[in-house]
């Protein structure tokens, strides 16, 4: 949309109907009363209007696993970008996993070129996520173990090597940093740290996050789980203020009413952000697919190794959105809210405070999504 005025509109986490005035192609302003009289109106008639998702945990799409990419596959990483806009996602970072170091250097070097020709309405590479490989052993989870490395500047630096500026957000076990050097350094150099595959105890989850931690990775999965007298990694996160948990809504990583719990969690339930975590069989219909060297098996949407270990899913981003309001855990606008706004204040530098609503909007581009929802029942399309 170039130049118009969306009227009679419901924006997540914003009172009554509201109007959204365009020009150029961005959100100039959003207001319950625009005075703007030179724009044609498109009336939405109370439907819910966002900005598309964000994904910021996805390992793959239409065959192609992220930490496999080659200069050749250019082509390949241009349809899995206009597949995830059809999905409804507007920008992502694809997820590497532990693998080799030069496996790590060769995805690097790809994203790298192919970030810097992105085309405009398609849905937009915003860096890379490294998940691993400084993972604790014993909360690997389906990362393959050989590959692991200690917890040390000098591995990340060799793992970071040129690629420094494309990496957003780095999973690591804090409990495997004895120098506490790591994170402080990994913030000096703009990447945001999260918390994940981790053994650590609620004291040592505090201390990275006092030191410059601000996210969690999947919460609730490769991590010890709430405890009334061991909070863990998780309890500390929801008691800070300036932390971030991604989850994933797939109904089998988490079971619902955990999920329930998660956002019931008080005041800091607002530092809560969706991913899908998907697997690079999205797209594609269930059954057996290469995985690094093993085999992954998808049923029903659930992807897992030939040990039943949980690797994944091939549910895309908004599915999520859809199933915590088919379950009832949370209202619509929240919901869309927990893909779209929150993962963008996510990437937010954990020293400036999360936007209002409105801000997050005002000079976004006008990529919008329109919502229709019935009591369970939650459907969008691009506008």
């Amino acid at each position: 949309m170039k130049n118009c005025k969306i009227t009679n509109a419901r924006i997540p986490n914003l009172p009554g109907l509201m109007e959204i005035e365009i020009r150029d192609g961005k959100i100039s302003e959003i207001s319950d009363r625009l005075v703007a009289k030179d724009l044609p109106d498109l009336d939405v008639a109370g439907d819910w209007i966002s900005l598309g998702g964000v994904d910021l945990q996805i390992n793959g799409a239409l065959g192609l696993a992220f930490p496999d990419v080659r200069m050749g596959d250019f082509d390949r990483l241009t349809e899995i970008c206009n597949f995830l806009w059809d999905q409804g996602v507007d920008g992502f970072l694809p997820t590497i996993v532990t693998t080799s170091i030069e496996n790590i250097h060769r995805s690097l070097a790809v994203f790298a070129d192919f970030i810097a020709q992105q085309p405009p309405n398609t849905a937009q590479i915003l860096g890379i996520h490294l998940e691993g490989p400084f993972l604790n052993p014993q909360k690997r989870g389906a990362h393959p173990v050989e590959y692991l490395l200690p917890l040390t500047i000098d591995n990340i630096t060799k793992v970071l090597s040129k690629y420094t500026e494309i990496v957003k957000v780095i999973t690591l076990a804090p409990e495997l940093d004895h120098t506490g050097m790591v994170i402080p350094y990994l913030r000096s150099v703009g990447i945001i740290v999260s918390l994940g595959h981790s053994q650590a105890n609620f004291d040592q989850a505090e201390s990275a996050f006092t030191t410059g931690a601000s996210m969690v990775t999947h919460a609730f999965n490769a991590m010890p789980g709430l405890h009334h007298r061991e909070p863990g990694l998780l309890g500390s996160a929801l008691t800070q203020a300036h932390v971030q948990c991604g989850f994933i809504a797939d109904g089998q990583h988490v079971h619902p009413a955990m999920l329930k719990v998660l956002l019931r969690s008080g005041e800091y339930s607002k530092g809560l952000f969706l991913v899908s975590d998907a697997l690079s069989p999205l797209g594609l219909p269930d059954g057996k697919y290469p995985w690094d060297t093993r085999e992954i098996e998808v049923i029903n949407g659930t992807a897992r190794l030939p040990d039943g270990t949980l690797s994944g899913t091939t549910r895309s981003l908004l599915v999520g959105v859809e199933n915590l309001v088919a379950w009832g855990i949370c209202d619509v606008d929240n919901a869309i809210s927990l893909a779209t706004i929150a993962p963008r204040n996510a990437l937010i530098s954990p020293l400036k405070k999360s936007l209002d609503v409105s801000a997050s909007y005002v000079g976004q581009v006008a990529n919008l999504l329109r919502w229709k929802s019935s009591e369970i029942h939650l459907s969008w399309q691009r506008i």
